[in-house]
């Protein structure tokens, strides 16, 4: 039988120079220790500049550390932030959305509000109206030019009276239910308003071509006396319509046809005035002859 070994096993020449390197070490940084402490005991001024010393030669390594950590943060930040790019653009897409959303019911309100007090202004111009209401829907690319308003004969609508906006003259009603009534546009191919040119006076019937349009006829043969812009009003012959409503503007001149576009739009205009059928006063007396007609038509 072999004798046994007198080495122990796993130690080695390098592992007593690795011991006996750390005990040097270790001693080495118990007395570097000691002589700071003496130092800093003895000559505290001393003691400060080794201290600034030593804090000059490490200030560029924390440095470079302070860097690399910056770096690889920066990294995880980015991963971070591209990943999460997503939800934060649909959010903001829905923010957007709801702010376009919150400003267009604003223009909408106050539009509306324009219109009305552009109205009551109307209302308080125009002597008694029958009623106030609403447009409920319009025929745009039908032949006949309709429009419905949501008051009826039980708010005191009959047929004949006219209708207008706060941008001008609508038409006149022709039909009438309990709670609604429908309107002839003065687009309409069978309506015919008498009107006159606010520029001069000349008298003129705007007839509804029924494409949305009017077409203007003078009353008297000559030269076309319209030009491209002149605006159009009622002029109150025949009764129905009252004077000075605005009812045209002067689109085109072909030759002797002029063609006018409605100034009051059904499409655009929210609410509508009825007005009572307009009957002027007689500016003269009633003849004899005419007196004793009525008499005995009354008898």
């Amino acid at each position: 039988m072999a004798p046994p070994s007198s080495r122990r096993p796993g130690f080695s020449r390098r592992a007593q120079y690795g011991l006996f390197l750390g005990y040097v070490i270790a001693v080495a940084g118990v007395v570097f220790a000691l002589l700071l402490l003496v130092v800093a005991m003895v000559d505290p001024t001393g003691f400060r500049a080794l201290k600034g010393a030593a804090l000059d030669v490490t200030a560029p390594v924390t440095s470079g550390g302070r860097s690399v950590v910056g770096f690889f943060s920066g990294i995880g930040e980015g991963v971070g932030n591209y990943f999460a790019a997503a939800s934060q653009n649909a959010e903001l897409k829905r923010r957007l959305a709801a702010e376009r959303r919150a400003v267009i019911q604003a223009k909408a309100t106050e539009l509306d509000n324009q219109r009305l007090r552009a109205l009551l202004k109307l209302t308080q111009e125009v002597q008694t109206p029958v009623a106030v209401t609403r447009i409920v829907g319009s025929s745009y690319d039908s032949v006949r030019r309709l429009a419905t308003l949501s008051a009826g004969s039980s708010s005191g609508v009959a047929p004949g009276q006219p209708v207008r906006a706060a941008e001008g003259l609508v038409g006149r009603v022709i039909e009438t239910g309990r709670w609604a009534s429908r309107v002839l546009l003065v687009s309409d191919a069978a309506s015919n308003v008498p009107v006159r040119l606010v520029r001069d006076g000349t008298p003129a019937i705007a007839a509804g071509r029924g494409d949305g349009t009017i077409e203007l006829k003078t009353l008297e043969v000559g030269k076309n006396p319209f030009r491209r812009g002149d605006v159009l009003v009622t002029s109150g012959i025949g009764g129905v319509y009252p004077p000075d409503v605005p009812v045209a503007v002067v689109v085109s001149i072909e030759g002797d046809r002029t063609v006018a576009k409605p100034l009051a739009d059904p499409a655009r205009i929210e609410y509508a005035m009825v007005l009572p059928v307009y009957q002027p006063a007689a500016s003269q007396p009633l003849s004899p002859q005419t007196n004793a007609a009525l008499e005995g038509a009354g008898q």
